[in-house]
C-alpha cells in the first residue's frame, strides 16, 4: 500500500513542516544526491497526525510554518522537487534544522 509505504519515509526525512492541526509535509535534503529538498510524505488531519508521531518517534525536527506547509502540500506530490519559489524557505528550514542537530550539511 502506497501509506505505507509513505510512512516508511518519514524517519529519513530532514523535518516535518507543519500547520499544527490540518497539515504535515515531510521534507529529505541531500545535496550529493539532489537538487533541491524532495517531499516524501505529506498529508492531511489524520495522515498529518500520524507523520508527526513517526517523525517524533524517529527524532525528525518538526516546525510549525502555516503558510509554507499548506503551499508544499497543495503544489508538491510525494517524490516531488519543492518548487523554485519555496527554495528560499526550505533551505532557511533546513538551516535552522541542522543547526538545531548540531550538524552542518554540504549545499
Amino acid at each position: 500500500m502506497a501509506l505505507r509505504r509513505m510512512m516508511q519515509e518519514i524517519p529519513k526525512a530532514d523535518v516535518v513542516i507543519t500547520n499544527p492541526t490540518h497539515f504535515a509535509v515531510a521534507l529529505r535534503y541531500d545535496a550529493s544526491e539532489m537538487e533541491a529538498p524532495v517531499v516524501v510524505a505529506k498529508g492531511m488531519d489524520y495522515v498529518a497526525l500520524r507523520i508527526k508521531e513517526i517523525a517524533k518517534e524517529h527524532g525528525v525536527v518538526t516546525m510549525e510554518n502555516k503558510p509554507l506547509a499548506r503551499a508544499l502540500y497543495d503544489r508538491t506530490d510525494i517524490g516531488d522537487m519543492i518548487p523554485g519559489d519555496l527554495f528560499q524557505a526550505v533551505a532557511e528550514v533546513l538551516a535552522y534544522v541542522y543547526k538545531i542537530k548540531g550538524r552542518v550539511k554540504s549545499s
